[in-house]
């Protein structure tokens, strides 16, 4: 498929409720205009369309929210650079784009440098990167590959956000909560790590820009029936 090919099929599902919602949120005049496509959809289409790197590159240019994801989600892991990573991530706002960039199954979470990057882009100066780094954590923690990261690795992460989180706006602590449920499902030992860090820095507030949603609670999480009997706790 090519870019306009891309944009007929995002018109065709285009969602008139999910419109109204994007304008809601998303007022400021220099705005990504947007189809009101919802992720699920979205991943849907990104199967149909396929891996495309060099489309990808395209649709990334776009001004559309929808063709944005939808580049993210077709991107080839294999092609994927750091440079581009690094490029991408300065043209995100701190919003579900950054986070779709860093998580939710995207490619950018597949390629083999991902390690390297969740680590420099933590401990960065730029909050959108500790926020994309913390997303890429989060899908670290999933990985069942030989070649994941060991427990070594998380449990730095885990003391680092333990010393960090006071310092955070509530943004980035979203991510490192998210961060925090990954690697605590992962096994007994980070379990216990990562729940007492999510004690100690309790509910997270979520504020979506228009309504309030319930805080988000990494204990209860991490202390559910169904991990408890996954961990044998």
């Amino acid at each position: 498929m090519n870019t306009t090919q891309v944009i007929e099929l995002l018109k065709d599902n285009k969602n008139e409720r999910g419109i109204e919602h994007w304008n809601k949120l998303n007022s400021k005049p220099d705005r990504l205009k947007s189809f009101g496509i919802g992720l699920t959809v979205l991943r849907k289409l990104a199967k149909q369309i396929g891996r495309d790197h060099d489309l990808a590159m395209k649709l990334w240019k776009s001004d559309i929210y929808d063709v944005k994801i939808i580049s993210l989600l077709i991107d080839d892991p294999k092609r994927i650079t750091k440079e581009q990573a690094e490029m991408q991530v300065e043209n995100l706002n701190q919003g579900y784009l950054a986070h779709v960039f860093s998580s939710c199954d995207a490619s950018l979470a597949k390629t083999s440098f991902v390690p390297e990057l969740a680590s420099e882009w933590i401990v960065s100066k730029d909050p959108i990167r500790r926020c994309c780094g913390y997303g890429l954590l989060y899908e670290l923690s999933k990985s069942k590959k030989k070649t994941a990261p060991d427990d070594s690795f998380f449990l730095k992460w885990i003391d680092h956000i333990e010393a960090s989180f006071p310092e955070e706006s509530n943004k980035v602590r979203l991510s490192m909560g998210g961060a925090l449920m990954g690697m605590g499902k992962r096994n007994i030992t980070l379990n216990t790590a990562a729940l007492k860090v999510a004690n100690i820095m309790g509910p997270i507030e979520v504020e979506t820009g228009v309504t309030k949603c319930e805080p988000f609670n990494v204990s209860k999480h991490l202390t559910s029936d169904y991990l408890k009997k996954k961990l044998g706790i």
